[in-house]
């Protein structure tokens, strides 16, 4: 662990667009933007271990302070030396704050100015509360690097007077999250919502940046709202946001997610869907989409790319991959996870180096003629 203290430097603009490279400074390390955390919800990104996330290149990776907080419990994993001692991951680490998964799993959610009052997924349904103080407490217990605050989220469609009336109940948390926040080198973002509503969104994004926060969220999108409508609202937003604050839109996305949202001056995102999709089949290659149940690959003998560098493509066939597959073999879900993984964070590297070359849009145009959307 090296003493950094979380900084952010932006360091070239591509011409033609929003886009820009930066660096993250972080007691764990740095990080270089446009990046793609890996999503390790309860201390694992599944199938992985540490040691491959760190062979791949994998600069930071998200865990969830819901999960953790449930279990083993955050005061465990801090008696344990923190949450990256427990997981033996030693780069930099963010956690959601878990607002999305209270809604999302508990069966019984109460709000309130005070906080949230919520039925556990887990251990027979016990109710807990949270007010913003005790997720700042919960994410500075668990010892990572950048803490989100706590924000309500809202499903798709919601209407105006419900949407403003949460972003002013989100903004009062935001400050409170704020106000217990330590000082001991790790970051706090604020996450801005307001749904599809152009006005909502300026006027938390202005109220959060008057909090100075280290970075900021793009919040509640990708909840089965138009993807172009998404597009919009993200491009309106950044507007809002000040040019020396990283920005991270959270839950987003495909590869044409990242490549949209980086011209759009977007410097992080975090998605279940390469590790999801591996375990489900789906494989990502420059062409498209390999979905290797299909009996068309029983007799293939070529890697799932042929111009991947990932240990599963340099080793294992498409043949051998579908028979590992059908047969629900462990080592399936294992072997698609590095190869998605591998695919992302290598796409990644490549947008950061054509945006310091002022590339990205010929590397985006190339993108979009070479691969299949649909899939």
């Amino acid at each position: 662990m090296n003493n950094n203290k979380f900084q952010f430097k932006v360091l070239a603009h591509d011409s033609k667009t929003k886009a820009r490279t930066g660096r993250l400074f972080t007691p764990h390390g740095t990080i270089d933007t446009p990046v793609f955390m890996p999503v390790g919800t309860n201390a694992t990104v599944k199938t992985m271990t540490p040691e491959e996330l760190h062979n791949l290149g994998a600069e930071i990776i998200l865990s969830n302070a819901y999960h953790l907080y449930l279990r083993p419990g955050a005061q465990t994993i801090a008696e344990l030396g923190g949450l990256h001692k427990f997981m033996n991951w030693f780069r930099p680490i963010l956690t959601d704050s878990g607002g999305y998964q209270v809604f999302s799993l508990s069966d019984f959610c109460k709000l309130s100015p005070e906080g949230i009052l919520f039925q556990s997924h887990l251990n027979g349904g016990k109710k807990h509360f949270l007010a913003p103080e005790d997720v700042i407490k919960i994410q500075q217990d668990l010892g990572v690097d950048i803490l989100m605050c706590l924000d309500e989220c809202l499903p798709y469609p919601s209407d105006y007077e419900r949407t403003a009336a949460s972003i002013g109940l989100s903004l009062d948390w935001a400050g409170r999250c704020r106000d217990v926040h330590k000082q001991d080198g790790s970051a706090l973002f604020g996450i801005i919502q307001g749904a599809t509503y152009k006005d909502l969104r300026e006027k938390c994004a202005r109220q959060l940046v008057k909090m100075e926060f280290n970075g900021y969220a793009v919040g509640g999108l990708c909840v089965g709202e138009d993807r172009e409508i998404m597009y919009d609202i993200v491009s309106h937003t950044v507007d809002f946001i000040p040019e020396d604050k990283p920005r991270y839109t959270m839950g987003l996305g495909t590869p044409r997610d990242l490549f949209k949202c980086v011209s759009l001056g977007i410097d992080m995102f975090d998605c279940v869907i390469p590790t999801r999709h591996a375990r489900n089949g789906s494989l990502f290659t420059k062409s498209g989409r390999v979905i290797i149940k299909n009996a068309r690959y029983a007799k293939d003998a070529a890697p799932i790319d042929s111009k991947c560098r990932c240990y599963t493509c340099t080793h294992y066939s498409r043949a051998y991959l579908r028979h590992l597959f059908v047969n629900g073999e462990i080592l399936a879900s294992r072997l698609n996870t590095i190869h998605n993984l591998h695919f992302y964070l290598d796409l990644m590297r490549q947008i950061r180096h054509s945006i310091a070359q002022n590339e990205f849009i010929n590397l985006w145009k190339k993108f979009e003629s070479d691969y299949n959307f649909r899939g």
